[in-house]
C-alpha cells in the first residue's frame, strides 16, 4: 500500500471512531414508551450535560439519534396518584462528580454554579419534562425517572433539595435537583412529570413558582408550604391560624403574583424613561418604570406587564429582541 493510501486508511478509521457514541441497552421504568438509557456521549465534557436537544453546549454535534422520541410527551392514560409517591427527604450529600463544572456555557450563555444552595429563593416560570428523557442520564449521570420528585436547575449545586410552590394554588413539593436546565431564557426550573402533576403545573405545561432551596447543613429547617386564602398566598401555618415556628423561614407572599418582563435597570431616570417610551411606542402592553433600592442606590427598572402567561411572555420577549434590545428578564411579583 502506498504512503498516501495508508494515510487515508488511518484518517478513515479515526473518523469512524469519532462518530461512534456510547449507548447502553434500553431501561424499563414504570411502563415508559420506548425510553432508553444512554451514557454520557463520547467526547462530552465532564460537568456539563451531554444532551444536544435540551442541554448540550456543543450544538454543532449531531445527536438526533440520542432519544427514541423526537418531541417530549407524557404517559398515556390518567396521571399517577402522586399523593402515594414519597417526597425526597432532604439530607446532606457530597457534590456530584459530574454536573457541577463552573462556569459552563450552553447555547452561547454562560452559567456559574452556586457554591451552596443555602439562601437561594427565587420566583419564576416552571416547566416540566417527561417521556422523551425518561430513563436517560441526568447531568450528574443518574437515571432520570419522571415518576420521582426531581428537577433540573441551571445554577444550584447537584444534588440539591428545594421546595417548589405553585403560586397560583399554593401547592408545593420537595424536589431533589439532579439535572441541568431548562436552557430557555424565560424558565427558572424544569420539574419532573410527577412533581408537575403534584403541584398543578401539568397539564398546562408552565406555571409561576417559588423555588426555595433547603440548606444542606440544616435540612431539618425545610421551608414550610404555603396556602391560598381568599385569593392570597400565605404560609400554611398562618392559614391554619397558627404562628410559624420561625418567621425567617416563612416566605413573604402577597396577592396572586404576575409575570413582568424587565427590559433594563438604570440609575439615570432619563435613560429609563427613554427606554420606556420606546417600548410604549411598540405597543407591547403596559410599560412601567419602577424605582427600587439596590446596594444603597436608587435603580429605575423598566418593565412590561403584567403578562397573562408564559406563552405571551415568550412572544413579547421575541418582539423586544427584534427591536435590537437585550432579551428581557422574567420578574414575578
Amino acid at each position: 500500500m502506498s504512503r498516501i493510501g495508508a494515510l487515508l486508511a488511518v484518517v478513515t478509521a479515526l473518523l469512524l471512531a469519532g462518530c461512534a457514541g456510547h449507548r447502553t441497552r434500553p431501561a424499563t421504568h414504570h411502563g415508559s414508551r420506548g425510553a432508553a438509557t444512554t451514557g454520557q456521549e463520547a467526547g462530552a465534557s465532564p460537568g456539563v450535560p451531554a444532551d444536544g436537544d435540551r442541554f448540550h453546549d456543543d450544538i454543532s454535534r449531531n445527536q438526533a439519534d440520542r432519544y427514541s422520541e423526537q418531541a417530549d410527551s407524557v404517559p398515556s392514560g390518567p396521571p399517577p396518584d402522586v399523593d402515594k409517591l414519597p417526597e425526597p427527604v432532604p439530607h446532606w450529600e457530597p457534590r456530584s462528580t459530574y454536573g457541577n463544572r463552573s462556569p459552563y456555557t450552553v447555547l452561547g450563555h454562560t452559567y456559574r454554579v452556586l457554591p451552596s444552595a443555602k439562601g437561594y429563593d427565587e420566583r419564576g416560570i416552571a416547566s416540566f419534562y417527561g417521556n422523551k428523557f425518561h430513563g436517560y442520564k441526568t447531568s450528574n449521570l443518574e437515571n432520570y425517572d419522571m415518576y420521582k420528585f426531581s428537577a433540573a436547575h441551571k445554577t444550584l449545586p447537584l444534588p440539591s433539595y428545594a421546595r417548589v410552590t405553585n403560586l397560583a394554588n399554593g401547592k408545593s413539593v420537595i424536589v431533589r435537583i439532579n439535572d441541568r436546565g431548562p436552557f430557555h431564557d424565560n424558565r427558572l426550573i424544569d420539574l419532573s412529570y410527577a412533581a408537575a402533576v403534584k403541584i398543578g403545573i401539568w397539564p398546562k405545561g408552565t406555571g409561576l413558582v417559588e423555588v426555595r432551596a433547603i440548606d444542606p447543613a440544616h435540612p431539618e429547617q425545610t421551608p414550610p408550604p404555603v396556602a391560598v386564602v381568599n385569593g392570597q398566598i400565605k404560609p400554611a401555618a398562618a392559614a391554619a391560624g397558627r404562628e410559624p415556628a420561625s418567621a425567617a423561614s416563612v416566605p413573604v407572599l402577597g396577592s396572586k403574583p404576575a409575570i413582568y418582563l424587565q427590559v433594563g435597570a438604570f440609575s439615570d431616570a432619563s435613560n429609563a424613561e427613554r427606554l420606556a417610551q420606546r417600548l410604549r411606542a411598540a405597543n407591547l402592553g403596559d410599560v412601567r418604570v419602577i424605582e427600587a433600592q439596590s446596594g444603597g442606590r436608587t435603580v429605575r427598572r423598566v418593565r412590561v406587564g403584567p403578562v397573562p402567561d408564559a406563552e405571551q411572555a415568550d412572544a413579547i420577549a421575541r418582539r423586544i429582541e427584534a427591536m435590537g434590545l437585550p432579551h428581557p428578564q422574567v420578574a414575578v411579583d
